[in-house]
């Protein structure tokens, strides 16, 4: 086949594959070498590093190479190779234009360790709601920590334990959304006991008291991001002293930080109207 854009793309538009792969296959043709030497790279080459891939079509690396297995499998026969060095690029060319009678040569050894065999950073991707309660996902993220545990520090304590706690300690640092990365780094990171229970829990493990849980409730209406902006809004709708007398009376009430008081103080002023979210 002529080694051309327009070519390579009637072809890839004509082959079926999924839309994730299309959409790859058009990202490699994107940025293929034209001319002989062009950005240091042989003719009909792209070069990208798997991450950099991985980022732009907004997958997981896991996934990243079940789409670069489905292209190399289809007539596009996308081949790929390691360039030397540690942080070197992939370098990728579509065989169907010049060895269309090649025998698949899909990857290196090198790349079997990280994206064949799943790895827990391959897994955790995406983002977490820290204070949406939604079962189905719950039940996913919980799998995977039991799936990842084994190997950590909290490999003995209770899935749902550590998925708690995890919530819990994004929210005393008003996080509305954590990237997945987080857990698996709060799970290497773990300090807390050891919990040796079957993957099922009472409310009562969860050790919130009925004061905390007035107090988040409080809390919700005003968003932490904007926690600077309706501090001014309500010093200047009540007063400075006023604003400093209820953040204080509710410190004392609730026996919080300044900051937890501040936040129960916004909320409640938000669900009030006296200042807008």
């Amino acid at each position: 086949m002529e080694l051309t854009t327009g070519a390579i793309l009637r072809l890839i538009t004509n082959t079926d594959l999924s839309c994730a792969a299309h959409k790859l296959a058009t990202l490699i043709l994107d940025g293929i070498s034209w001319k002989e030497g062009y950005n240091g790279l042989p003719l009909g080459t792209a070069a990208f590093t798997l991450s950099d891939l991985a980022e732009r079509m907004d997958v997981s690396r896991q996934h990243l190479h079940s789409l670069l297995t489905e292209l190399a499998a289809s007539g596009l026969r996308l081949l790929r190779c390691r360039g030397k060095g540690r942080f070197a690029p992939w370098l990728f060319r579509f065989g169907c234009c010049d060895e269309p009678d090649l025998d698949d040569e899909m990857s290196t050894t090198a790349d079997i360790s990280p994206y064949i065999r799943d790895s827990n950073k391959n897994v955790f991707h995406g983002t977490i709601m820290v204070d949406r309660d939604n079962p189905d996902v719950t039940a996913q993220w919980m799998g995977l920590i039991r799936e990842a545990k084994a190997a950590l520090p909290c490999r003995t304590a209770n899935s749902r334990h550590i998925w708690e706690r995890f919530r819990e300690f994004n929210r005393r640092r008003g996080h509305e959304s954590v990237p997945a990365g987080y857990l698996l780094g709060f799970m290497r990171n773990w300090r807390g006991c050891d919990v040796s229970r079957t993957d099922t829990v009472s409310e009562a493990s969860r050790a919130i008291t009925p004061q905390e849980n007035q107090m988040r409730q409080l809390m919700a209406p005003a968003p932490f991001i904007n926690r600077y902006f309706h501090e001014s809004d309500l010093k200047r709708a009540v007063g400075e002293e006023r604003y400093e007398e209820r953040v204080r009376d509710l410190r004392n009430k609730f026996g919080c930080s300044r900051l937890q008081a501040q936040m129960v103080a916004h909320g409640m002023a938000v669900a009030a109207g006296t200042i807008l979210r």
